[in-house]
């Protein structure tokens, strides 16, 4: 039998119209936060949400009260959080760009051309003892350190990067973030790094921003010395050795370097552009050399 309270809920098409804006809404929610720390952040307001369910389900009254009031203060506090992508948000509504989908491409072609282009253009600077610093984006997204620099949204080369950072270019002083084959940004700032072994070992700014900015993010850093030459990659607060030779450089940036992964099958893409858009939960990707 089928409760009464049931068979009284008329479904229109007014109802269907509804759900159907209420999840394009939450879909192009989901893309304006992505690439940011605001994902991170959503899935730690979630987990607090469901422990103070769980926390009411079984009665644990001092628990279930002091998660809501940490939710309420969080709430107040979430404006502040997610500024830059509110201001992002409103800018693209704006431009009318945040409706815009961008064409896909092959992981494997995105993968291969990135590395080599980098690995090319870093032994290029070692060989003119031009000081680099390459940031590769992985899952985390840079662009709170995008935005402290100057944005490009360039197709990635060998020559741009060549022209970036020669000392006469005025973008020469800081970090150039690539994503996939673009360049998003040149001269941006990095956080230094503080842990206590990389200020023993002497080494300059530059590799310092390297490990300090992979040690906020997962992001793969290829790092050039102005004064030796020596080409070397930052990785989860580490530094490696010198890396001779750009078969080897590219090799190892290949090894490290995860291209997004893509559902498979005849899958809507509307679906698939979210999905493939998703924060990988697990880094089972190989430790650099030291």
């Amino acid at each position: 039998m089928i409760p009464a309270s049931l068979t009284s809920i008329s479904f229109g098409i007014s109802d269907a119209a509804d759900i159907i804006a209420t999840s394009i809404l939450a879909y192009y929610l989901l893309l304006l936060i992505r690439g940011t720390r605001a994902v991170q952040i959503t899935l730690g307001l979630f987990v607090l949400v469901v422990i103070l369910a769980l926390s009411k389900l079984f009665h644990l009254l001092v628990l279930a009260t002091v998660m809501q009031y940490l939710l309420l203060g969080t709430a107040v506090t979430l404006p502040i959080v997610f500024q830059p992508e509110l201001r992002r948000g409103l800018e693209q509504i704006g431009r009318g760009r945040l409706f815009s989908r961008p064409a896909g491409e092959t992981d494997d072609e995105v993968a291969a051309r990135q590395t080599a282009i980098i690995a090319q253009a870093a032994f290029a600077f070692a060989r003119r003892r031009m000081g680099a610093l390459i940031v590769i984006e992985q899952q985390t997204g840079l662009r709170e350190y995008v935005e402290s620099g100057t944005a490009l949204d360039a197709r990635l080369s060998a020559e741009l990067l060549l022209a970036i950072f020669n000392p006469s270019s005025p973008l020469h002083d800081g970090a150039a973030i690539v994503r996939d084959t673009t360049i998003e940004g040149a001269a941006c700032f990095l956080p230094l790094s503080e842990n206590a072994v990389s200020a023993e070992r002497h080494i300059g700014t530059r590799h310092r921003a390297a490990i300090g900015v992979s040690e906020q993010t997962d992001a793969v850093v290829v790092v050039v010395s102005e004064e030796t030459g020596a080409v070397s990659i930052a990785r989860a607060g580490r530094l490696s050795v010198q890396i001779d030779g750009e078969e080897r450089l590219n090799k190892v940036l290949s090894a490290i370097v995860r291209p997004p992964r893509r559902l498979r099958g005849p899958v809507n893409p509307v679906l698939a552009q979210l999905f493939n858009r998703m924060p990988r939960a697990v880094d089972r990707s190989p430790k650099l050399p030291t």
